[in-house]
């Protein structure tokens, strides 16, 4: 790589600190926090004490060497808030708790920046008294964010999949290219869950429902943790449900919609999949902000739940108690605040927790017993991995191999990263028009048709990074639809037509013009993703509504003019508003920033080389002021007391096949259910059709009366059942009672007894099959350590 506009990561490195006198010290190897055959709270206990206050404090912040120094690269003011240089070493002289993004700052050969973090582990532990490592964090949430490195489908997509196993491949795979590099926690996956798609970040959410969220998160967590690489919630909690949907925005959530919605997935991923380190939300519910909240991130998380991990700051999120939720007057304030609640590491850089939290525990405004909770977390941590033995090694692949070779984006993860955006490609409607026939001659027209941009979400390397060094090469192949058409048996012909999100119609008279010639149109329409208000998705980039972007919708009025078919293509990172459309178009096609290998994928959808089996992780709405999503009590549904009609153009869970299935299930008479119980649902899916394909099967919860209003149906069980043509398999979920838990009227979760009903269905609104059950016993109340899930068998 090469170019005179910036410097990757590797260049801005410091260099090597010069050699200095250390006091003679004595932790030295035969100290009791170097033996690791010791306890851990032994190991690090015997360490605090040798610790100054300076010392400990420095366990507590990160460093983010190689940071642009002008510009709002992350986040607006980046460059004011977080130091491009440091005085090395005196940055590092007491020690330091992590370093951030290395390797996800600037465009950087990943062999060289293993060498250069190897150097910064160096300096930290030779220029420090203890010689404690850094842990080392970087964003992975579409895979590993860095230069070359795979990038797969957007979480959004994740839940299209509905296949928890897949994302559980794709993080293992992820995290173990980090952890070979020396990278010891990821900031993924975000369990936010979607509940106003106007919302910049709901292409980083997993979808609309808490369990498809839990399930599909969890496996993610299960993934990254079995590499070795810590995972890290986020955002803890409630930051998707802001007012107006408007990013940072206060969240109006009482405690029954924060707990029923909100927390579920949390609790799941902490649970079943091990995760150890929690990221708190910007937001502020009821006017508390989530960095500051004793009840939230101590109360809950570990008085409650039991949460032993890590509690770190979202970038500046402590800063922002002073500067955006004005309740501290200045940083040692905030710093105060935010330790007293119970975050333990400030990221991502040093600001509030360095010298003037030194401050303002000599002013006898914050106890150093706050200081010396947070350092014991984050010590235990770096004993976990590794970080305090004698033998550690700070870059496994420069330990292990005398000429190491690094390919972080080899044929397998592009295997793997192509067949989650296959399964994750949803078919919303479909008049016959596909698959595209053989020979056919296509006009594929629309600004997504011929970029690479149209794969790939807000965090992915080349939209959050690669984008402000364009003189650098990029970094992985991602081919375009367009270019994968032209590989299939089709005459293509293509025009843009117009831009993702500018008003110029000039190119709308060719695009139709090429449309008159063909046999079908193909439109591409969609996002572009990026920061904060640069794009029409992702962080920072809200929608005032849910019509499609710039003059995207008057173009695909254009091209539905001609009478000729129209396959709509949708490559976004939310959901449109497509009632308008729906019922005069060919074919309706919705992925969600598929990933590098998203083009192919698209395509073989559309020509027929895959029958799509992706299922709506959130609904499409029928006009563009809608943002209801299906949990909704009966009020928020269609009814006479409103002229506003919330029923969406395709629901939660929909998707069609190029296959056709049939189900069938055993009539049942009521079932009797012990509140403290389980029952048992079945039924079998046959391929009805001519070709392979897979259907879902999904279990909702219908609770007819309650002591408060409850979601109509609310998703308790899915599984994905692959079956060859004329192939029937059963599917049978247990369902302990404990999933119809919620929220009573005494703030405590309780089992009610009463009716219900267990809905097998297609999806939200498709109902297949319908198991009435009374719940018997007495008022029952369960806790966290509740069943989070049923269980789930497939035949053969």
């Amino acid at each position: 790589m090469s170019g005179s506009a910036g410097q990757s990561a590797a260049e801005t490195i410091p260099a090597a600190a010069d050699e200095r006198v250390l006091a003679p010290s004595p932790l030295d190897g035969g100290s009791p926090w170097r033996d690791h055959t010791r306890p851990a709270a032994e190991r690090v206990a015997d360490l605090l004490g040798r610790m100054t206050l300076a010392e400990k404090i420095a366990q507590l912040y990160s460093v983010w060497v190689g940071v642009r120094a002008d510009g709002d690269a992350v986040v607006p003011h980046q460059h004011e808030l977080a130091p491009s240089s440091y005085e090395w070493p005196d940055v590092i002289r007491d020690g330091l708790g992590q370093f951030t993004r290395p390797f996800g700052t600037a465009p950087t050969d990943p062999l060289e920046g293993a060498r250069a973090l190897e150097r910064l582990q160096a300096d930290v532990t030779t220029n420090s008294r203890h010689g404690i490592p850094a842990v080392v964090h970087e964003e992975c949430l579409n895979g590993f964010m860095t230069w070359g490195a795979t990038v797969y489908p957007t979480p959004l997509a994740w839940g299209a999949s509905f296949d928890p196993d897949l994302v559980e491949e794709m993080a293992y795979r992820v995290g173990a290219h980090m952890w070979r590099l020396g990278i010891h926690q990821g900031l993924a996956p975000v369990l936010d869950v979607t509940r106003d798609a106007r919302w910049g970040r709901t292409e980083e959410t997993i979808g609309e429902d808490p369990y498809l969220v839990g399930t599909v998160g969890t496996a993610y967590v299960r993934g990254l943790e079995r590499s070795g690489v810590i995972a890290t919630l986020k955002h803890f909690a409630g930051y998707s449900g802001s007012r107006g949907a408007r990013n940072f925005g206060p969240v109006s959530a009482g405690p029954r919609e924060l707990a029923d919605v909100y927390l579920p997935p949390f609790e799941m991923a902490l649970r079943e999949g091990g995760a150890r380190s929690v990221m708190h939300s910007y937001a502020e519910i009821d006017g508390v902000p989530a960095a500051a909240s004793v009840e939230l991130l101590t109360t809950l998380l570990r008085d409650t739940w039991g949460f032993e991990g890590t509690v770190v700051a979202d970038y500046f999120g402590v800063s922002f108690l002073e500067m955006l939720h004005h309740i501290a007057d200045n940083r040692g304030s905030a710093a105060g605040l935010a330790l007293a609640a119970g975050v333990d590491v400030e990221l991502p850089s040093i600001r509030c927790f360095g010298e003037p939290l030194v401050e303002a525990i000599q002013r006898g405004e914050v106890p150093e017993s706050l200081i010396d909770r947070a350092v014991t977390r984050v010590l235990l941590q770096k004993v976990e991995l590794g970080l305090l033995d004698p033998d550690w090694a700070p870059i496994p692949v420069l330990a292990g191999e005398a000429d190491p070779v690094v390919d972080l984006d080899p044929p397998a993860d592009r295997a793997l990263a192509r067949r989650i955006a296959e399964e994750s490609v949803v078919l919303l409607a479909n008049d016959g028009a596909l698959p595209l026939r053989a020979g056919a001659r296509v006009a594929l027209v629309g600004p997504q048709s011929d970029t690479a941009d149209a794969m790939l979400g807000c965090y992915t390397f080349p939209r959050h990074v690669a984008s402000q060094f364009p003189e650098y090469p990029d970094g992985v192949p991602v081919p375009t639809l367009l270019t994968a058409l032209r590989e299939a048996d089709l005459t293509v012909t293509h025009e843009a037509g117009c831009g993702v999100d500018t008003d110029d119609r000039s190119g709308f008279a060719a695009a139709v013009a090429a449309a008159r010639d063909a046999d079908v149109i193909v439109a591409a329409l969609g996002d572009r993703s990026a920061l904060f208000g640069m794009g029409t998705s992702g962080e920072g980039c809200d929608a005032a509504n849910l019509a499609l972007p710039g003059v995207q919708g008057e173009l695909l009025e254009e091209l539905l003019a001609t009478g000729k078919p129209v396959v709509l293509v949708l490559l976004t990172g939310r959901p449109y508003a497509l009632g308008a459309y729906a019922d005069r178009l060919a074919a309706t096609v919705q992925a969600f920033f598929p990933g590098e290998e998203g083009g192919p994928a698209v395509a073989r959808v559309l020509t027929g080389d895959v029958s799509p089996s992706g299922r709506l992780p959130v609904s499409v709405p029928r006009t563009p002021d809608s943002t209801a999503t299906y949990l909704a009590p009966e009020l928020g549904h269609l009814s006479d007391v409103s002229s506003v009609d919330p029923t969406p153009v395709y629901p939660f869970g929909h998707g069609l096949a190029y296959t056709s299935f049939e189900w069938s299930a055993e009539e049942s008479e009521r079932l009797d259910w012990p509140t403290d119980g389980s029952v048992s649902v079945s039924v079998t899916v046959r391929n009805t059709g001519e070709r392979a394909g897979a259907d879902v099967v999904q279990l909702y919860l219908h609770d007819a009366v309650a002591q408060v209003t409850r979601p109509v149906i609310r998703l308790i069980g899915y599984a994905k059942v692959a079956l060859e043509a004329g192939q029937a398999r059963q599917v049978t979920f247990t369902v302990p009672a404990d999933l119809c838990s919620f929220v009573g009227l005494n703030g405590r979760r309780v089992v009610e007894p009463g009716d219900v009903e267990l809905r097998l269905g297609a999806s939200s609104v498709d109902i297949r099959h319908t198991v009435k059950a009374r719940l018997t016993g007495a008022l029952r109340t369960v806790d966290h350590r509740r069943a989070l899930r049923p269980g789930v068998t497939v035949s053969p």
